[in-house]
């Protein structure tokens, strides 16, 4: 009975601005949100009933924005059920992205390949790759450091210089010459690591002095404890919210189409998020507010630089990668994560599920609340076929879904599928080796 008193309130707040049927939803929606024993079910509800368009897209060389208190958005439409649903299901049918045309519904996942050769720089070898998988209706790349402090894994490529830069230029280049749309994912590895991957001159940063479990390869010396990285300064933080922006104005230079911000796997977002991680006392940490506030302030400068349809957000709730574990109030912080994230404006989230890989699942209450909560593109990851592929489009779970591992083995994923084929197993033991074997040597389809 806690909630009744608020809930009536909104009521009367909105039968001041909806009629009719409109108003007939809202009051469905709020007895659910009454009865439902979450704290998740009202800021999803309100997350839905506050909207805002997204920002228009800047010129990408305006001046970095700094860091401002966010303001409330004014009402947006608010969509309905029909609204998110597929008008086909079809996984090979075209769709919008946003403004983006996409010539069918299949995702390519990122995943982390390690085949750069020096100074963290994309190569030649890494747009065939990317070109061979074009069919794909958006490709998200692997993990794409946009610092010289987040690369902690062995030759996992960056976006922080020109040369960088530059070197995607020519997998961007290699993509769009057969038809493909690409993001780059932005992934700052934060604990995760070890110096001996890092760039010259860089450390390893998170928000609080709390190692990560377990051993990470490097090239140098082979597997080696990841050691406790240092606690970011508030300087520091707001610094590596302004290397995101850069980076994704160096993404749109490169002819990136997009970017996403990986703010999922144990990686330094996650790590703002989690309590496990996140030890901070700042405005940076201890509440779930102030715990989120590092995500949604990255998402809002990368939009206001690049332009909100250019942006997407990836999370995974219940993840364990990374010695990451599920607490007690995670659902109220992605229900509160995704409502403060919608007058961002940023074009999409991809929620991923890993209890195919062992995670616990991502319950399909939690699933369904925040893909009601969010009025653009929402991908589904993990562990998908076809079938159940499809049937997340039907049922209006998804309005793409996003295939990983099969796309290792198979760069023909979308026709295989298309046409019922056999995949090809993957190579595990090349999944992060140097050269091409078990990288761009897998064959296609007759």
């Amino acid at each position: 009975m806690h909630r009744v008193a608020p809930a009536l309130a909104m009521i009367r707040n909105i039968f001041g601005s909806q009629t009719g049927r409109g108003a007939a939803f809202w009051i469905v929606n709020l007895l659910i949100a009454l009865v439902v024993p979450s704290p998740i079910a009202v800021p999803v509800l309100i997350a839905r009933f506050r909207r805002a368009p997204p920002p228009r897209r800047p010129s990408t060389d305006a001046p970095v924005s700094g860091l401002r208190a966010r303001e409330d958005a004014p009402a947006h439409a608010v969509p309905t059920k029909e609204d998110h649903r597929m008008s086909e299901a079809s996984l090979f049918a075209p769709t919008q992205l946003g403004s983006l045309a996409l010539k069918n519904r299949v995702v390519m996942a990122p995943m982390t390949r390690g085949r750069t050769v020096g100074a963290n720089v994309p190569n030649a070898l890494m747009a065939e790759y990317y070109a061979q998988r074009a069919g794909a209706g958006l490709i998200v790349t692997e993990g794409t450091s946009p610092s010289p402090n987040g690369t902690g894994y062995a030759r996992i490529p960056g976006i922080w210089s020109p040369a960088q830069a530059e070197g995607w230029r020519q997998v961007t280049d290699a993509v769009h010459a057969r038809g493909g749309r690409i993001f780059v994912q932005l992934m700052h590895t934060g604990r995760v690591g070890h110096p001996a991957n890092l760039a010259p001159g860089a450390e390893l940063l998170a928000p609080s002095a709390v190692a990560a479990p377990g051993v990470v390869h490097t090239d140098a010396a082979g597997p080696q404890p990841i050691p406790v990285p240092r606690a970011m300064t508030d300087a520091e933080v707001r610094h590596a919210i302004e290397e995101l922006v850069t980076a994704a104005r160096n993404a749109i230079a490169a002819g990136f189409d997009g970017v996403e911000l990986h703010g999922a796997n144990g990686y330094l977002l996650e790590q703002f998020l989690s309590p496990e991680t996140n030890r901070r006392t700042d405005m940076w940490g201890g509440s779930v507010e102030k715990r989120i506030t590092f995500v949604v302030e990255a998402a809002r400068v990368v939009a206001a630089a690049i332009g909100g349809e250019r942006v997407g957000l990836r999370l995974s709730p219940y993840g364990v990668n990374a010695g990451m574990k599920p607490y007690p109030e995670i659902e109220e912080t992605y229900a509160k994560l995704v409502a403060e994230l919608v007058p961002t404006g940023i074009e999409y989230l991809h929620l991923v599920d890993h209890s195919a890989m062992g995670a616990p699942p991502v319950p399909a209450a939690l699933k369904r609340l925040l893909r009601q909560a969010w009025p653009r593109t929402f991908i589904l990851a993990g562990g998908f076929d076809r079938a159940s592929a499809e049937a997340a489009l039907r049922d209006g779970g998804a309005d793409l879904v996003a295939f990983g591992r099969p796309f290792l083995a198979n760069p023909d994923l979308v026709a295989r599928l298309e046409r019922g084929l056999q995949l090809n197993p993957p190579h595990a033991a090349s999944f992060y080796t140097p050269g091409s074997k078990g990288y761009t040597d897998y064959p296609a389809a007759a």
